[in-house]
């Protein structure tokens, strides 16, 4: 009876660079670029002059290179023991992995990769416009496995923007529905061996869009389930009377529905919901384990195998200018995005 008259607010997060989460999420990483007019060599047409290239995080100009040192991004680096999502809301990512597999994703994509057993991959940001500049924003949101699946061969799922549902509200908002189901509306499917293929698991990754002065009400999850929301565009999100300000996540109950309403300007909200996997998380770096000597088997195994090695000739490759929005899967299986 308690639980019931008690506020549905539970607690409050501030958004950093990299956003805390609850169990069965690690983080989520929000980058926002205003990238300007690329060099014809997917590079910045300006100085890289004052940035620590090799580890440029400074946002300079409102950008940043990242660990990139000519063309924005993340080169080769290794991943064991979880998933990444990676939501591209604008600009392009060009992906290659350790098994030979490549991906030109972006404008609304979603890349769901699971590491599993340990890939190695690249990221990086083409700058692809050369007479216009090159807004990027993209979430990446790591989600743990549970221990009897942390081996399991890698494997990525390319959810293209044309297939991802997305709910019309009546005042002009939207949901976009990423992972879990919203009412009537089935998103595309995870990839088989995800903490998120269990009917068991509730995740559910929306992003929400609300007008100014608008309500909706975010539908009840699992009793079990964790869940956060969080503002990360505009300010004036009201729930249950409590007034939160931009950047700012709010663990909610998830076992109720719940109504929201934005004030006197519109904002952007990210929810990730889910049942907790509930086990130890061991996590050195990229690796995400249950205990330490997992991590440094980790280390072990990296060290001796590469995870596959890297088959491409450079740590951080691009792909083709007139390339549009593809994937090639490691059975050489390629996909287009719908026209």
């Amino acid at each position: 009876m308690e639980r019931q008259t008690a506020s549905p607010v539970i607690a409050t997060i501030s958004l950093g660079s990299q956003w805390q989460t609850l169990d069965p999420f690690l983080f989520c990483a929000h980058h926002e670029d205003a990238y300007p007019n690329g060099n014809g060599s997917f590079g910045p047409d300006a100085t890289l002059d004052g940035r620590s290239i090799g580890s440029d995080f400074s946002g300079t100009d409102g950008w940043s290179m990242y660990h990139g040192s000519a063309v924005p991004g993340f080169p080769q680096h290794p991943h064991r023991g979880f998933e990444t999502i990676t939501f591209a809301r604008r600009g392009l990512i060009d992906h290659s992995d350790s098994l030979g597999a490549t991906a030109r994703f972006g404008k609304g994509d979603v890349q769901w990769m699971t590491a599993g057993s340990g890939i190695v991959h690249s990221e990086m940001f083409p700058l692809v416009n050369t007479d216009s500049p090159n807004h990027t924003e993209l979430f990446q949101v790591w989600l743990n496995l549970p221990a009897q699946d942390k081996l399991v061969d890698p494997y990525f799922t390319m959810l293209w923007s044309e297939d991802i549902p997305t709910l019309e509200l009546p005042d002009g908002g939207s949901v976009t529905v990423i992972a879990g189901r919203l009412g009537d509306i089935e998103p595309p499917s995870p990839p088989p061996n995800s903490w998120a293929a269990r009917a068991e698991s509730d995740v559910a990754m929306w992003h929400i869009s609300l007008p100014s002065a608008s309500t909706w009400t975010i539908p009840k999850g699992d009793t079990s389930s964790a869940r956060v929301l969080y503002q990360f565009n505009g300010s004036g999100l009201t729930i249950d009377e409590q007034r939160f300000d931009e950047r700012t996540g709010v663990q909610l109950r998830a076992d109720i529905d719940l109504e929201i309403r934005s004030d006197d300007q519109p904002i952007e909200l990210l929810l990730l919901q889910g049942t907790p996997i509930g086990e130890p998380v061991a996590q050195y770096g990229p690796f995400v384990m249950n205990t330490r000597a997992e991590i440094e088997q980790a280390f072990t195994d990296y060290q001796k195998t590469e995870f596959g090695g890297w088959p491409w000739t450079s740590d951080d490759p691009v792909h083709s200018a007139t390339d549009g929005r593809f994937a090639v899967h490691a059975d050489g299986y390629r996909e287009d995005a719908p026209a």
